[in-house]
């Protein structure tokens, strides 16, 4: 199955909104060139050209879904510092609503700092608090997300473990979905598993599966296998396994099953790479598209996005001429 340009155009001709509940945080890029060992100690010395910023975790769903073309409505925690301030100015520059995002005092927006010589990554370094949030926060995220509801037919629960996405918010959260026939997709982290039950969709990684199940992939069968246990634990209708170099694999609760290879020619950095794969995803389900056709430009999407170098996002642009190039190779 292939999606055509004729396709694409029109699903993407009318766009709806997208709520995105998560840890919102920035991502730092200190980037440099290195010609030299630092005399202290046998580490190389990197002469700092420039420093970048972009929003992180659940924000950087937030910018792909903007740049994709969609209206999309952030739900999360920042600090009362420097970070937070960056973060909100970066996404109203982009025309993006800050209201679903709360400022807590006692909490440091999550920063992660990496430096890049010569279009590698070197090191990385955290700032980060991971305790859950406190309980006035939970109720005024709570309440944002019930007066937005309405307004949404896709929900991203973007969860990187850093205290937004718990048992307390999602037993609020995928009933409030439920009730208001909403799509909930969500990007996992193990310390939560157990509590994902009834969400619609799951985006792990074939790593993430492995950790989740118990189950090691080596094969077709073992994937299944792992598959299908994530699905019957948590009960959801499509399990989607994102598989690096391999491409993706879907498993929907009729048993069908999916393989879609990679699309990217090249690959230079996968910071974010599942970002952009649940972003496409719910902005093509959003949107009219049918599942398989939402994974499948969410892996081209994926294609696109690791031939970047940094937290990068993908275009509407971008994406239709990727699809464009390739059905006339086909």
């Amino acid at each position: 199955m292939k999606v055509s340009v004729e396709r694409f155009d029109s699903i993407f001709s009318e766009t709806k909104p997208v709520l995105v509940v998560g840890d919102m945080m920035v991502d730092e890029f200190i980037w440099g060139a290195v010609e030299r060992v630092s005399p202290e100690a046998p580490v190389p010395v990197v002469d700092i050209v420039r420093e970048t910023f972009h929003p992180g975790g659940a924000g950087n769903v937030v910018v792909n879904i903007k740049t994709l073309g969609g209206e999309v409505y952030p739900a999360g925690v920042i600090g009362q510092d420097r970070e937070g301030e960056t973060f909100l100015s970066d996404l109203r520059k982009n025309g993006i609503e800050t209201d679903g995002l709360i400022c807590d005092s006692h909490r440091p927006t999550t920063l992660k700092t990496r430096i890049i010589a010569h279009s590698q990554q070197m090191i990385r370094v955290d700032r980060e608090k991971k305790g859950m949030i406190g309980e006035d926060i939970l109720k005024s995220l709570i309440s944002y997300i019930q007066q937005t509801i309405s307004k949404v037919s896709t929900v991203v629960i973007s969860d990187y473990g850093k205290g937004v996405i718990g048992e307390e918010l999602l037993e609020e959260l995928i009933p409030i979905c439920k009730k208001h026939d909403v799509v909930s997709i969500v990007d996992p982290k193990i310390g939560n598993f157990g509590h994902y039950k009834g969400v619609s969709v799951i985006t792990p990684n074939h790593y993430e599966a492995q950790d989740l199940t118990g189950i090691m992939i080596e094969d077709e069968k073992s994937l299944l296998s792992c598959m299908n246990a994530i699905m019957h634990r948590i009960n959801c209708e499509t399990v989607i396994v994102t598989r690096g170099e391999k491409g993706m694999s879907m498993l929907m609760n009729d048993s069908s099953i999916f393989h879609i290879p990679t699309k990217a020619r090249e690959v230079y950095d996968v910071t974010g790479a599942g970002d952009t794969v649940v972003a496409a995803l719910a902005l093509a389900l959003s949107s009219g598209g049918c599942m398989k056709e939402a994974v499948i430009l969410a892996n081209y999407a994926a294609g696109l996005v690791v031939e970047k170098v940094g937290t990068a996002t993908v275009t509407r642009e971008e994406l239709r001429q990727r699809i464009e190039e390739d059905c006339k190779t086909q």
